[in-house]
């Protein structure tokens, strides 16, 4: 079968790799893909370069290039039910899930679509009357974008839309564990009109067709979502040739509880937050951080709630979540826990994978939890909360920022003033106040410390040299049941 789109052309992989795509539900079988090795990669690496040095796309208007990715969200939406459709056998998600998901991935395209052509750039007064200076915005060059499983098409299209919008080239390499979106994306691109070239895919494992987007000469750009470990070897292979890189790294995010939250709010986003697509979310509330005062009666009512979610395939109208994407995965988060009780944690409910077909693991809260513990340290991504307990403004923000990572994180309080201050001194990429998860395309997504580098820069430069943070306020918290009480 022919996968692989290079150079405007499906093709099968060089080397007639194949690789099977499993159902992480029940184990049934989805689909056979090509699988590409580096010489298909550095074809793909080839095409966009000379697509963007030769071909039209980096001058073209960009109107032009913003309607058609307006053309690529009408066409999205046509597609939606079959897109969703993959999405959720690739990853075992719920099929409302996925369809959230796509309008989330519509969205996206329609707003860098819209917005494509609306910052030409700014003059610079030079004090001088017989000089002209302007600031003007150009793009990259070719871009590797390499993608995860978790949100493989929404990813996807927080990479390409911008990428497309200002004017780059790129070789796209999803994980090879959920290909299928990215291959119906691209032929929409390709129905939309893409010029030959502008949009490569390749699809496989990462030591073969990812390795090259970050060491091959020819690529300006490489853009990773994913583990740290890689995200490391990505960003030293690309120092190599001293290429940008956007790297978005997971996190270990803390969900901080007042004892003067809206309880009922506080305890429903509690559970999303960490057990949303069985916690397999970079940005989960994977850290409960709960106030003394409070700690037994929200813990306990937070382990009702979790014992009580139904977990099943992608299809089950009566799931509430779903399996995680491996047997591999599923081996790693029970090993965590596994841990965690080893080093003093008290398992609540969970702890241990369902038999039968597909990789289930239930929800599980471990109280009495510290920051020595690796389930507290390091990020399970899997349905695994951990509860810590403080005392007071001071403790909670330590405790908060005492992480590695720096991706996310939320605080929950009736105090106006409180919330300003623990949300202002939390050193997250981006804190929710009274609110868990959501997003906005128009805010930036990135993280402090390791959770991620290389934002795009702001019209003054100054971003550069300084962290963004983004702050979302919920003004009137209440209860979404995303999961039955």
């Amino acid at each position: 079968m022919k996968d692989l789109y290079i150079g405007g052309q499906w093709r099968d992989a060089a080397e007639g790799g194949r690789r099977e795509i499993h159902c992480p539900a029940d184990g049934q079988h989805v689909a056979t893909v090509a699988e590409a090795g580096r010489a298909d990669t550095e074809a793909a690496i080839a095409a966009a370069r000379q697509a963007f040095d030769e071909g039209p796309w980096p001058r073209t208007p960009e109107r032009e290039r913003g309607a058609l990715l307006l053309r690529v969200a009408d066409l999205l939406r046509r597609d939606k039910a079959e897109i969703a459709r993959a999405e959720s056998l690739d990853t075992g998600k719920r099929l409302v899930e996925s369809e959230y998901d796509v309008d989330d991935v519509i969205a996206s395209f329609r707003y860098f679509g819209g917005i494509a052509g609306t910052d030409a750039g700014r003059a610079v007064d030079t004090g001088r009357a017989d000089a002209i200076s302007r600031v003007v915005y150009e793009p990259v060059g070719v871009c590797g974008l390499i993608t995860p499983w978790n949100y493989p098409l929404l990813q996807t299209s927080w990479k390409v839309a911008p990428a497309l919008a200002a004017g780059n080239t790129f070789v796209l390499k999803p994980s090879e564990l959920t290909p299928s979106t990215a291959i119906l994306l691209m032929r929409l691109l390709e129905e939309a009109g893409l010029p030959p070239g502008v949009g490569n895919l390749v699809l496989g494992a990462g030591a073969e067709a990812g390795a090259p987007l970050a060491e091959h000469p020819a690529v300006d750009m490489v853009s990773f979502t994913g583990g740290l470990a890689t995200g490391r070897w990505i960003m030293a292979s690309a120092a190599q040739t001293v290429k940008r890189v956007a790297l978005e790294l997971g996190g270990k995010n803390p969900n901080i509880v007042f004892a003067d939250a809206d309880f009922d709010a506080a305890v429903d986003f509690a559970v999303t937050a960490v057990f949303l697509h069985s916690g397999q979310v970079c940005s989960a509330g994977a850290r409960l951080l709960v106030e003394d005062s409070i700690h037994e009666r929200f813990v306990d009512a937070v382990v009702r709630r979790a014992e009580r979610i139904r977990l099943g395939g992608p299809f089950d109208p009566e799931a509430e979540t779903g399996p995680l994407i491996s047997a591999g995965h599923l081996a790693k988060v029970e090993a965590y826990v596994e841990a965690g009780i080893a080093e003093g944690a008290n398992l609540r409910c969970g702890g241990r994978r369902l038999e039968g077909k597909g990789h289930f693991f239930p929800p599980t809260v471990l109280d009495g939890c510290h920051r020595g513990m690796r389930v507290v340290r390091e990020e399970s991504f899997g349905p695994v909360l951990t509860v810590e307990r403080f005392s007071g403004e001071d403790e909670a923000v330590a405790l908060g920022n005492d992480t590695d990572y720096g991706l996310a994180g939320a605080v929950w309080t009736t105090d106006a003033g409180r919330a300003q201050r623990v949300a202002g001194r939390l050193r997250h990429g981006t804190v929710w106040i009274n609110d868990y998860h959501p997003y906005v395309p128009q805010a930036e997504w990135g993280g402090f410390k390791q959770s991620g580098v290389g934002r795009e820069l702001g019209p003054t430069g100054l971003n550069e040299y300084r962290e963004i943070k983004h702050i979302w306020q919920n003004t009137d918290p209440r209860p979404q049941h995303w999961f039955r009480p």
